[in-house]
């Protein structure tokens, strides 16, 4: 077979997908469309576009240059939509540090990055107080500060963020450059070792946005431009799954909120009659408890679920409220997104527990992602929603690998394909359903239980608010399940009580009778990893000792 690469003209302009190249569109067609950070500030496209001339030409007169690495420690605002488009289009790295991690970690992603500048929000100034002689080398520091006068801090801080824009030229000549060339690093929160460093190039960036783009406004549950985004997702956690990319290029009016707070949340949504949010399960379930949530009408408003599972119980508990809510998956290695558990156009007639089940599902993987359930062998398995395997996935934008870590890098790409973690089953419509982590599944006897199962099963109980299943050790079985369950406040219920509902699940076929756990432990609080997620390991760690 004879390959016909194309003759490229001398003088043809070969267009390279850089993220300045999301941007020209949306500044010439929506100049006048909004952005709004929480009670501070409003502002236009227009402005946002002088803002990020403003910003790279501060940083470079910092002495910022292409393939130097900026770090940025703030709550979502339109500071972060800034740095999101001008420190990659300068040719630097944005390094989206995750403030939810402790000091010790913190100080780890920033020296293990070779950070050369940060911005850091006032609130954070004492985490770098706390590590400021353990930073290698010394970073210069620009303060992101939301109030009239600057915070007492024993930092040396080179400038402050507005003041370096006011005293910055508004117009930088941003350069074409390889497509790539690495735009963004940001740090895992896994539960085991150090932080992994995950990097996403230009390229990457551009075609994740437009991929997931087409997928989003191809349905009803999704984007328009008549939208109102409000993302409820951290910036730092994996660029917001990418969705502030998608909204400018869309022209979107975007809400950013700073501090997630639900009463501050809600009334967001009421006020800017916000109708496209993403977030995780614990943040959905914290808005609908608030007592704010009576005050604002739901209905308009749809809100893609991703991090963790989204349970039968919450999502009910969001449809009662008229919310379109579903399911995304990803990780931080994939950019993130993947599949979108969308209703296909048959099933917009089903009846609400039917669409349910859909919504609830891990969902169909978007356009260029290519996703197997795989043996131990790499084979595919049965399309069945029964069997399940390992989830293994191609697509042009995932992290080709750790940064420093060849070894990690290797593990995760090995036989060609990322290697997810999960475990999953394929239906045969083609969703994918997540029935467990490879490292939380619980193997008892030989069989394996869902832990993510058996949550969703206690959460159907009314007393209950949050559960998690971990498996401990046993001397006879090699594992078995314990429940780690939270009451919700005034709720009586007992270990009984919730051994009862798992053996009724088991006696309807519904759990094997070897999944109802043998303990139920009640407990105040579920801990939780920086990004919301269940944190098993340290579940694992406390329950197996007893």
């Amino acid at each position: 077979m004879t390959n016909n690469i194309i003759n490229k003209t001398p003088s043809a302009y070969a267009y390279p997908l850089l993220i300045k190249n999301l941007l020209a569109n949306p500044l010439r067609q929506f100049p006048n469309q909004e952005i709004v950070y929480g009670d501070f500030k409003r502002q236009t496209y227009r402005e946002m576009g002088e803002r990020i001339h403003r910003l790279a030409n501060g940083l470079a007169g910092l002495g910022v240059k292409p393939g130097d690495t900026v770090a940025v420690m703030d709550w979502d605002s339109h500071r972060y939509l800034e740095c999101f488009f001008a420190i990659p289009m300068m040719g630097a790295v944005l390094h989206t540090v995750n403030i939810r991690l402790s000091p010790e970690q913190i100080l780890y992603t920033i020296n293990h990055a070779e950070d050369d500048v940060i911005l850091v929000n006032t609130e954070f100034l004492p985490v770098l107080e706390a590590i400021r002689d353990r930073i290698e080398p010394v970073k210069k520091l620009v303060l992101l500060n939301d109030a009239d006068q600057p915070p007492a801090t024993s930092l040396n801080i080179d400038t402050e963020y507005e003041a370096l824009l006011a005293a910055s030229d508004p117009n930088y000549p941003f350069a074409d450059f390889s497509e790539d060339t690495r735009a963004t690093t940001f740090y895992t929160t896994g539960t085991t070792g150090l932080p992994k460093g995950v990097y996403f190039s230009h390229r990457q960036l551009v075609l994740h946005t437009f991929s997931v783009m087409t997928a989003l406004t191809g349905s009803r549950q999704g984007i328009t431009r008549n939208d109102v985004y409000l993302p409820i997702t951290p910036m730092f956690h994996v660029h917001a799954w990418g969705v502030p990319y998608i909204a400018t290029v869309m022209g979107v009016k975007q809400i950013y909120p700073g501090r997630y707070v639900p009463a501050h949340l809600l009334r967001l949504i009421q006020r800017e009659q916000v109708t496209f949010s993403h977030c995780v399960p614990t943040i959905l379930q914290m808005l609908l408890a608030s007592p704010v949530v009576n005050e604002v009408d739901l209905s308009r408003w749809k809100v893609i679920i991703g991090g963790s599972a989204l349970s039968p119980t919450l999502a009910q508990q969001a449809r009662a409220r008229g919310v379109d809510v579903f399911t995304a998956y990803g990780m931080s290695e994939t950019c993130p997104i993947l599949t979108l558990a969308q209703l296909k156009p048959h099933m917009l007639d089903w009846d609400e527990e039917r669409q349910l089940d859909i919504r609830c599902k891990t969902g169909l993987p978007v356009p260029l992602v290519e996703l197997r359930v795989v043996d131990e062998e790499m084979n595919d398995l049965p399309h069945d929603g029964k069997t399940p395997g390992e989830v293994v996935v191609r697509a042009p934008w995932l992290t080709q690998g750790y940064l420093k870590d060849p070894r990690n890098s290797e593990a995760l790409w090995h036989g060609g394909y990322l290697h997810t973690g999960d475990i999953g089953v394929i239906d045969e419509e083609g969703y994918l359903k997540i029935t467990d982590r490879l490292k939380d599944v619980i193997k008892t006897g030989g069989e394996w239980v869902s832990s993510l199962e058996l949550e969703n099963l206690i959460l159907k109980h009314p007393a209950i608010e949050e559960a998690a299943v971990i498996g401990v050790p046993d001397p006879k079985w090699g594992e078995r399940p314990l429940a780690v369950v939270v009451r919700k406040d005034g709720q009586e219920v007992g270990e009984t009580d919730i051994k009862a509902l798992l053996q009724d699940f088991a006696a309807k076929g519904i759990i094997s009778k070897y999944g109802v756990p043998d303990r139920v432990v009640f407990v105040d609080v579920l801990p939780k990893t920086s990004v919301g997620k269940l944190d098993k390991k340290v579940m694992r760690a406390q329950y197996t000792v007893e």
